[in-house]
């Protein structure tokens, strides 16, 4: 099949890109007319923070819609009258902005707790009445306006909200990316023209998939930095598909074939193998399906559409501009650079797995105590999510939250909003002594009166914990308040409280997701290892080749961690605040982590798998396979830490969390576990690593994926050429 593509995509190649321009642009065109906003919220089904937010919906239109503040400070007091009247302009003007339904004044008899104790910082509260997804940027910017103008010498403001922080716009750190593995290629290469076709190929297969992810955000709840994902991802599998490709090419060039039949192969052998890791990659993403959560589904779509198109455009796109190259593929070579001779035994890496192989226990035990330090870190690893306080010094956001603190102390960063379902009047009776047995609990800084709908079968309070957002005391004083405090409070009285608020919400995920983290490796995990057994037919290598994808991605959980939640060179990559690690990445990285590990496993094992076919000689195997396979898996590593690394210099503190963890994995995996792990394993199984019971190997099928013969290729495109022919004619 695969045969009969290339040789319909190179015989027409004007037609093939053709409809790529097409679809790209269309794409393009579709995304700017009808593609989909966005998701800031999701919901988390069963949750009681959910359960706080649906009662608030349908009953409390004026505080289930967006929230924010407006935080005033004046070393002259915010009491002093002239502070007093540019604060109350400023609550004013802010008030008939649209969309906004009630500012809550620190100077009304309601906002009374709303200046500090020592009268120099004061906020208000902002409510509007839709929820953030709605709200268009916009209307938040046209706030942010009215703020900037209204500051002067002597009298700060600043924005707290979701809705009020700065984004980068996508778009800059990923030409870093781009450029650095221009680089590569072109050292890998040594020709300008052959450098320049990965990356056409990557970037129209990354510009159709970023237009998708724009398309399905009509259907599936986006997360703001789900195009950013699919761009990293997309980007970095797009230019190693392609180069896996090329560089079967060009050997074939090399070898003597014409380039169509070059192209037949390259596409019928590497091709083969990029479609098999792409779609372990898809597998693995399409995988968090099973956690049920919206925005965790926006997030595999998006990055595995990505994935999806970047390998069509790698065995159909690249073939037809193939096509068009010919055998001019090694035009416009470097001129300090020289095609090299060496066969594959007189190669560096070579002559490396010779060296490993002669101290394998050596280089096991060494390799395995790198990996085990690097993931130490991962036993303290805290889930959350990051505040304001994580945000760059110069943004509003990280502005008001200092202040706040400042001011109010920690916890008014981190309130916990208190949902009552008031059934009758007689229940509303027992309101004042909820807040009573609230504000006595230790750990409460402060509590706000109850604050009744006007359906009068609703209620709010607002807990401020003396502990900021991302300290597990506020878990655990929201824990007790759910389990202890509020049913002893409202035993016998009607009243159904839940306990809401942004602080609630992402505990509440953190709790899930790692409750579900486990199943969810597990299943990928045997997935993997039933999917390697069929390839490689083998019950030891797909065993240790899963054992080591685990070791890799716990040493990069362990980075994360010390960087990101131990601050150690947080400072080094525009880190504001250590903090803990969001509770969804690292789902996300074992997902995208370890469908790009399987794909140079793929690409290694092959070849090994190929050349003991050949010899029965596992020693002589494992050396030439990764002399064969180390220059251009090296090639594609360094590819990807570089544009995953780029990321790291983009403004999200999540997107840098994936760019340096995936970057680190890749890095890891391709030299700790490919250069060093594998050969000395392999070496010391010896021929066990083949070993399968015989009556599993009647039920299995057998694959090949880079081990096709040459004559069979031959004869498919003699036959192909053939018909062609006699089409024409």
């Amino acid at each position: 099949m695969l045969s009969r593509l290339a040789h319909w995509c190179y015989r027409r190649r004007r037609l093939v890109l053709g409809l790529w321009i097409v679809l790209l642009i269309g794409s393009q065109v579709a995304s700017s007319a009808v593609g989909g906003k966005s998701s800031m919220s999701f919901k988390l089904p069963a949750s009681d923070s959910q359960r706080a937010q649906n009662l608030l919906a349908d009953r409390f239109a004026t505080e289930s819609g967006a929230t924010g503040e407006v935080v005033v400070s004046s070393p002259a007091g915010v009491r002093s009258p002239a502070v007093e009247q540019r604060a109350k302009a400023l609550f004013d003007q802010i008030a008939r902005t649209p969309h906004v339904v009630e500012v809550t004044s620190p100077y009304s008899a309601q906002g009374a707790n709303q200046i500090s104790h020592d009268g120099t910082v004061a906020f208000a509260q902002v409510h509007f009445d839709q929820n953030i997804d709605k709200l268009k940027s916009a209307d938040a910017v046209q706030v942010k306006n009215v703020a900037a103008k209204a500051g002067a010498p002597g009298f700060d403001v600043a924005l707290s909200g979701n809705m009020f922080q700065s984004r980068t716009p996508p778009g800059g750190t990923e030409l870093v990316g781009v450029l650095a593995a221009m680089i590569i290629l072109l050292i890998a290469f040594g020709s300008v023209l052959a450098m320049g076709l990965p990356i056409l190929t990557a970037l129209f297969g990354i510009g159709v998939g970023l237009a998708g992810v724009s398309l399905l955000a009509n259907v599936f709840s986006m997360p703001s930095f789900a195009s950013i994902l699919a761009a990293m991802i997309g980007i970095g599998v797009g230019i190693d598909y392609a180069l896996f490709i090329v560089t079967r090419y060009r050997q074939g060039l090399h070898a003597g074939l014409d380039p169509e039949r070059a192209i037949v192969k390259s596409v019928t052998t590497s091709g083969k193998a990029v479609l098999f890791a792409g779609s372990t990659v898809v597998i693995s993403l399409l995988g968090m399906f099973a956690m049920g959560l919206s925005f965790v589904r926006g997030l595999a779509v998006g990055a595995s559409l990505a994935v999806v198109f970047t390998m069509a455009a790698s065995v159909t796109l690249l073939p037809a501009v193939l096509g068009f190259v010919g055998p001019k593929i090694d035009k416009l070579a470097l001129p300090w650079t020289q095609r090299s001779t060496q066969s594959g035994r007189t190669t560096v890496a070579y002559r490396w797995s010779r060296l490993i192989q002669r101290r394998p226990w050596t280089s096991a035990g060494v390799g395995l105590v790198i990996l085990v330090v690097l993931a130490l870190p991962v036993f303290s690893i805290t889930l959350g999510s990051s505040d304001a306080g994580n945000n760059p010094k110069s943004d509003t956001t990280r502005v008001a939250y200092d202040l706040l603190a400042k001011g109010f102390g920690p916890g008014f960063n981190s309130p916990l909003l208190i949902a009552v379902e008031v059934p009758n009047q007689g229940a509303a009776a027992a309101l004042p002594a909820l807040h009573d047995a609230i504000a006595r609990v230790p750990g409460v800084a402060e509590v706000t009166p109850p604050r009744v709908g006007p359906s009068g079968t609703a209620a709010v309070l607002q807990v401020f914990p003396t502990t900021g957002p991302q300290d597990q005391k506020t878990v655990a004083l929201m824990h007790n308040l759910r389990s202890h405090v509020i049913p002893a409070a409202v035993a016998g009285t009607g009243l159904v409280v839940h306990i809401g608020g942004n602080t609630a919400t992402f505990a509440d995920l953190s709790s899930f997701l790692g409750s579900h983290l486990p199943i969810f490796m597990l299943v990928v995990l045997g997935l993997s290892f039933l999917l390697l057994l069929v390839v490689f037919r083998s019950l030891v290598v797909p065993l240790k080749a899963v054992i080591m994808n685990v070791l890799s991605i716990g040493a990069a959980y362990g980075l994360l961690v010390a960087v990101f939640q131990w601050g150690w060179g947080a400072g080094l990559i525009g880190i504001g605040k250590k903090g803990p690690i969001e509770s969804f990445i690292p789902m996300m990285m074992f997902a995208v982590i370890f469908g790009l590990s399987m794909d140079y496993e793929i690409f290694l094992l092959s070849r090994i798998k190929e050349e003991f076919d050949k010899t029965r000689n596992n020693a002589e195997a494992v050396a030439d396979g990764l002399a064969h396979t180390a220059r251009v898996i090296t090639a594609a590593a360094a590819i990807m830490v570089c544009v995953f690394g780029s990321f790291v210099l983009g403004g999200e503190r999540v997107i840098k969390e994936f760019g340096l963890g995936l970057a680190a994995a890749i890095l890891i995996d391709a030299t700790l576990v490919r250069m060093i792990l594998v050969p000395a394993t392999m070496e010391l199984l010896g021929d066990a690593n083949w070993w399968l019971p015989r009556w599993l190997a009647r039920i299995l099928p057998n694959i090949h994926i880079e081990g096709t013969d040459d004559d069979e290729i031959d004869a498919e495109l003699s036959d192909l050429l053939e018909r062609d022919g006699i089409a024409r004619r």
